[in-house]
């Protein structure tokens, strides 16, 4: 194939995707990359945005062979943050010019329908600010309810779009009853985010073109692709970890075909890779996640091994990730980022 005439294609097919993806050659590497860059630039601009995240639970009751949160793993100290302390948390960092929260745990039904609608609209009642949720698969009428009291958006990965390799990762749990919560939560009127992990033992080009595939059938509002990190005291401790520039190239075509998505660069990606933001941003990402979890908490939110920034200070995050991504020409966004496809719709 000529490189140069795929990446002028508005729409690539399948087998383009899967070619992209395996790209060696390093100069064709840096075309996929700088038209993903000019490809983000044109629909998304040069505003990057911080979404907060905070870990208010490691309590899970699922039982996922991947993550450190799995509730079969001994080896983690268990917390739970009070509905109160998260609010007072969330408004810290909206005062420090955090324009989206993000409430995350694992899923734990402690965390019942009416604390999460306290905590939601208790944030919202004194802040102009984005509420995500990301708590795994909960009942759709507690969506509902979260709706109602203010959530605007959902992040739920769908991890793998084979079925086979995703009924491989969990325990009484179907891809085809993840996609129908993906489903709902658009349906009634969320702003959904999902995406994957690259790097899954037997996963392939194939399966990650899929993954692509899906995030523009279901048109996303965000869409995350994050390398797969080994936890501690899972079946899968001694797996080998994910590529960083399969994960760059993964993100570059996701934003050459999804164009307007919102894309983070992840922390797993800058786990693995000190630059990782950086290289996340300059592939097409416009958004990334810092973890606003206060300590003793924030250590204990152990997913998976060695989480980038676990030991420093959350009230530095800003400043520090402010000067790195105004360091490659791009800026820090003041809005609530919300979904550009709702935006381009209107206009």
């Amino acid at each position: 194939m000529d490189i140069n005439e795929l990446l002028k294609k508005e729409n690539l097919k399948r087998h383009e995707i899967i070619y992209l993806l395996g790209l060696s050659d390093e100069k064709e590497i840096n075309l996929l990359f700088d038209r993903a860059d000019e490809v983000r630039r044109i629909y998304c601009g040069d505003e990057v945005h911080l979404r907060g995240i905070i870990n208010f639970s490691n309590y899970c009751e699922q039982d996922c062979l991947y993550c450190g949160l799995r509730k079969s793993n001994k080896n983690i100290t268990r917390y739970r943050m009070s509905p109160d302390e998260v609010v007072e948390v969330a408004h810290k960092f909206i005062n420090k010019g955090i324009f989206t929260i993000v409430l995350q745990s694992g899923e734990d039904s402690f965390y019942d329908t009416d604390k999460i609608a306290y905590i939601i609209y208790s944030i919202k009642q004194k802040a102009d600010v984005a509420i995500t949720l990301s708590l795994g698969e909960r009942d759709f009428e507690e969506y509902k309810t979260w709706k109602i009291a203010g959530a605007d958006r959902y992040l739920i990965k769908h991890e793998t779009a084979n079925p086979k390799l995703y009924a491989a990762l969990h325990e009484n749990q179907k891809l085809t009853e993840r996609l129908e919560h993906i489903r709902f939560l658009k349906e009634i009127g969320y702003q959904v985010g999902s995406g994957n992990m690259i790097g899954l033992p037997n996963q392939t080009l194939e399966d990650i073109a899929d993954d692509i595939l899906l995030c523009k059938e279901y048109e996303l509002d965000m869409a995350a692709f994050g390398p797969f990190i080994p936890a501690p005291g899972t079946p899968w401790q001694n797996k080998k970890p994910g590529d960083v520039l399969l994960t760059l190239k993964t993100m570059a075509v996701a934003r050459i075909l999804l164009k307007d998505v919102h894309i983070p660069a992840t922390t797993a990606l800058a786990t693995l890779d000190e630059n990782g933001r950086i290289k996340g941003l300059k592939v097409g990402a416009n958004v990334i996640m810092p973890d606003f979890t206060p300590s003793p908490y924030r250590e204990n939110y152990q997913i998976y091994a060695n989480r980038k920034c676990v030991k420093d200070n959350p009230d530095d995050c800003r400043s520090c990730l402010q000067l790195q991504i105004e360091s490659i020409g791009r800026k820090v966004s003041n809005s609530r980022g919300d979904s550009l496809k709702l935006f381009n719709q209107a206009n």
